[in-house]
């Protein structure tokens, strides 16, 4: 049995249905609980059960308000988010006056990518300029919430797996060298899979500047690490039975790296990196693997593409 607690709602699941409802029981004897049945919604997230065992989870009834509160509930859609090559700046149109407005509605767009990968890159974006936000940004923004009105149907797609059987826990990322026009850090993306289903993705922009493509992807192939590390503790914890992680890069020099004990020169200032990722790989705890540029699941975490409704996970 697992119970998911979140403030004070409550999500609980597990495989007896008798002991479930002993569960709800006690929990009802000393709180006073509101029985909401089969799990439909939670947190403004809408959970649909399809026939096949499958979950669907989307965020209509969220983003329909959201639109309701920026008064674009009326506006016309659009097929992507950001326009493809799009490089927002820190200049280049006048500023936006309403500060609150701006922070207010990006701040809802980050909830909104809980179950929409495929706006975590625009929205990452537009999160760069919550100080001091220009015209070009607020339109930036609203270009997202036409996209959204057009996609409100879209969502996760979690699918079952066979019972007994371990799982996999596998992770593709990429990297947009140099991308920001304002400091020339780069962006890092990955997507995390267990089993066949993304449980976990991020688009974010560097800390530091990367003064090569081979530093920018090690990074990026570091954090990865300890993102799939992670959910392998968690599920260890969980005493569910999972393979060792596999990270698939389309960069043949990262994936040399990681196997090669050899410290180049060149890659001295990133060996805290360097050794982290190549002591699990020699422990055999992960595994570093090629994967073909047009099989690379993350292009639409790390660049504003013509097509990202086709982002995997997505129905």
């Amino acid at each position: 049995i697992y119970i998911l607690v979140y403030v004070d709602d409550i999500i609980i699941t597990g495989n007896n249905t008798a002991f479930l409802r002993n569960i709800v029981s006690q929990l009802n004897s000393a709180f006073s609980l509101k029985d909401l049945g089969r799990l439909d919604y939670f947190l403004g997230i809408e959970v649909k059960s399809n026939s096949d065992g499958s979950l669907t989870l989307t965020q209509s009834k969220y983003i329909l308000d959201l639109l309701n509160r920026t008064n674009m509930e009326n506006s016309n859609s659009i097929t992507s988010p950001m326009v493809s090559g799009c490089k927002l700046s820190k200049s280049g149109s006048d500023k936006f006056l309403d500060v609150s407005l701006y922070r207010s509605v990006v701040g809802a767009l980050q909830y909104a990518t809980i179950t929409r990968p495929e706006i975590s890159f625009s929205v990452n974006k537009v999160c760069q300029f919550m100080s001091n936000p220009l015209e070009q940004h607020w339109s930036a923004v609203k270009r997202i919430l036409r996209y959204l009105k057009g996609t409100m149907s879209l969502g996760l797609h979690l699918q079952p797996t066979p019972p007994n059987s371990p799982l996999s826990i596998h992770a593709y990322y990429d990297v947009d060298w140099a991308s920001d026009p304002d400091d020339r850090r780069s962006t890092s993306g990955a997507a995390i899979f267990v089993g066949p289903n993304l449980i976990s993705w991020w688009s974010k922009k560097q800390t530091i500047v990367a003064r090569s493509s081979i530093e920018a992807e090690y990074r990026s192939l570091a954090l990865a690490t300890v993102e799939v590390l992670w959910i392998q503790t968690l599920l260890s914890e969980l005493h569910v039975s999972h393979y060792s992680p596999v990270i698939y890069c389309d960069n043949m020099s990262t994936i040399a790296l990681a196997h090669n004990p050899v410290l180049h020169a060149r890659t001295k200032h990133m060996e805290l990196d360097l050794f982290f990722v190549r002591e699990k790989v020699a422990a055999n705890l992960l595994h570093v693997v090629h994967v073909p540029a047009i099989d690379q699941y993350t292009d639409i975490l790390t660049k504003s593409l013509s097509k990202p409704e086709n982002a995997p996970q997505l129905t």
